[in-house]
């Protein structure tokens, strides 16, 4: 095992964080965002992907209104949206500089980061959002600013996560064999995906999971490299 790849959500974060104050801070702050910034580039880029997916699947979109009720539906829907996530990272941007939240991670977490790093394994993520709000949540955590011991973030630009390719560009673009990896998750199916490219694969039991039959899991980060040199 050279390199640790790991989801966020389940994982090193509790989900609620995400669906009870990320997900309801985007939700209410998202029009007022999107009226007063839709001329700044990378919002008016995001309106555009909005715009043509509306299109595309015969829903209004004739003016910015339209726009933002297709964009709190995808919301409610936790739809994986390059252009929701584009501008979720923007709103989530200003909640965590002002103050408003910290981005949740568990405390096993930052030791084992720690000693990882000590070890000389490379340290990356692997999430549905963006690589943006990544790095908010980690810039901006209840420990403080963790972005450096990670080398690499991935989001869906390489693929959806329960896709074997999705781990095979991720293995690529690290140049390591992928039975070097050790991929960290809560969700099966992503573990499924992971190991069919080859890598290893383990579950992370938080809260609510639901424990795999096919994959090993451990209950924290501290029975990490345990599990995977018994």
């Amino acid at each position: 095992m050279q390199f640790i790849l790991t989801d966020i959500e389940g994982t090193t974060t509790d989900i609620d964080f995400v669906h009870q104050v990320l997900f309801p801070y985007s939700f209410e702050k998202l029009p007022a965002f999107i009226r007063a910034n839709a001329s700044e580039p990378t919002v008016e880029q995001a309106l555009t992907q909005t715009r043509q997916t509306l299109l595309e699947e015969s829903l209004p979109a004739a003016n910015l209104e339209d726009l933002i009720v297709g964009l709190l539906t995808w919301i409610k829907s936790d739809r994986k949206h390059p252009a929701l996530k584009q501008l979720q990272g923007l709103i989530w941007r200003e909640g965590y500089e002002s103050g408003g939240f910290k981005g949740h991670v568990y405390s096993d977490v930052l030791p084992a980061l720690e000693r990882w790093k000590q070890k000389g394994y490379g340290l990356g993520i692997y999430s549905s959002g963006s690589v943006a709000a990544q790095k908010l949540l980690f810039g901006f955590s209840e420990y403080g600013d963790l972005n450096g011991y990670f080398t690499y973030n991935f989001d869906t630009a390489v693929g959806h996560k329960r896709e074997v390719a999705s781990y095979q560009n991720i293995a690529t673009q690290l140049a390591l064999p992928p039975e070097d990896i050790l991929f960290l998750s809560d969700i099966e199916e992503e573990l499924d995906a992971a190991q069919a490219a080859g890598m290893q694969c383990l579950q992370l039991l938080r809260p609510g999971t639901i424990p795999s039959m096919r994959h090993a899991g451990v209950g924290s980060f501290a029975e990490i490299e345990k599990a995977v040199n018994p």
